[in-house]
């Protein structure tokens, strides 16, 4: 529905609609392991709605006859949702085709796998502070932004001390993983003044890698 809405936004076809769905339940009790008096109350509910609603429609109507109306019909909704929430959204005895039948959602049981990141981390690095790299981090080509790509649980640094450029990722022997920018990598005193290497990826929420940034380089302050 436009609304997003399983109840039927105008009072004739919401009336209508919630006589046929307690009218396809009731039919369904013993199968669904229900008792008939869960009804009870809903009964009670429809038939005051239903008389309300037939008087807000006399043309000799009052404002007192469409306040009640509206009442009632905000009663009946609440308690018929309450109902459909506790005994036919997730009643594993009624099924999709039931729902769909009664004119409920029919909700999906499995997640959307999280997408594999078909970007890579973008980043700057802060040496401002002696012996340590502050690696911020953020998705290719989004201006810096913090969020990361959907279905993305956070990033994998590889980086190591190198006297010359890599040949391939298989150098970068230490690994690191972040949920939230920035990496922070510390150094020893000795270690000043030598070049590290790094590069990083996207990891979703199922530990599948997006692709490798390219390989970048720093001095250790």
């Amino acid at each position: 529905m436009a609304n997003q809405d399983y109840i039927p936004q105008s009072d004739g076809k919401f009336l209508e609609w919630v006589k046929i769905l307690f009218t396809y339940v009731r039919a369904h009790l013993t199968e669904w392991g229900l008792s008939e008096s869960l009804l009870t109350p809903i009964d009670a509910l429809i038939a005051k709605f239903d008389a309300d609603y037939a008087r807000a429609e006399d043309p000799n109507r009052g404002k007192a006859d469409v306040l009640a109306k509206n009442e009632s019909r905000d009663a009946l909704k609440t308690s018929v949702r309450a109902f459909v929430k506790a005994y036919l959204t997730f009643n594993p005895l009624v099924t999709d085709e039931d729902r769909d039948r009664m004119g409920l959602p029919v909700h999906k049981t499995t997640r959307t796998p999280a997408p594999v990141a078909h970007t890579y981390p973008d980043l700057d690095v802060d040496s401002g502070t002696i012996r340590r790299l502050t690696i911020h981090f953020y998705d290719q080509g989004s201006k810096k932004s913090k969020a990361k790509p959907a279905g993305q649980h956070g990033a994998e640094i590889k980086w190591a001390i190198l006297e010359s450029p890599p040949a391939s990722l298989t150098e970068l022997t230490n690994s690191g993983f972040d949920t939230h920018t920035p990496f922070t990598l510390e150094f020893d005193e000795n270690q000043r003044g030598q070049t590290v290497y790094f590069c990083l990826c996207w990891e979703n929420t199922r530990g599948e890698k997006g692709p490798w940034s390219e390989i970048v380089s720093a001095i250790i302050p």
